[in-house]
């Protein structure tokens, strides 16, 4: 039988570096959650990703106990890391930080496709080279589709 959903919580988390301080305590505690028990699990399941920012959703059940699923880093963290770009541009349409490949854009589609509302890698790519236009990063190259 199933158990009864109580809430969702989503928060960005850093790979390996959950602990109880906000933002992770007061959002977990608000709900009943033992804090150092997911903070433990997170950790476990994400050291191979350390200092990476991860997606994480928890599903918390009446009776207090929870679920999580880690998603994949958000598109803009894949994006500025391929460019070597610390931020985006304050004015994107006018000021150009960085540039970056086709086929860094197709490896960031692969990688983010469980997580977009997409079924093709063309359209996945097309999101993510939307993203990277509205952050200022221009995409070189000729476009493969």
């Amino acid at each position: 039988m199933s158990k009864d959903i109580q809430t969702y919580i989503k928060l960005q988390v850093k790979g390996g570096a959950a602990n109880p301080a906000p933002p992770i305590g007061p959002a977990l505690g608000s709900k009943g959650v033992n804090i150092m028990e997911f903070c433990k699990r997170f950790n476990a399941e994400t050291q191979d990703k350390p200092g990476k920012i991860l997606p994480v959703l928890i599903t918390v059940y009446v009776d207090k106990s929870f679920d999580f699923i880690i998603k994949t880093p958000p598109a803009p963290v894949q994006i500025m890391e391929a460019a070597k770009a610390k931020k985006g541009s304050p004015e994107p349409n006018r000021n150009k930080i960085g540039s970056i490949s086709w086929d860094q854009v197709k490896a960031i589609a692969e990688d983010k496709m469980p997580d977009l509302n997409c079924f093709t890698v063309e359209s996945a790519m097309s999101m993510v080279a939307g993203t990277a236009r509205s952050m200022g990063i221009t995409v070189s190259g000729d476009r493969p589709f």
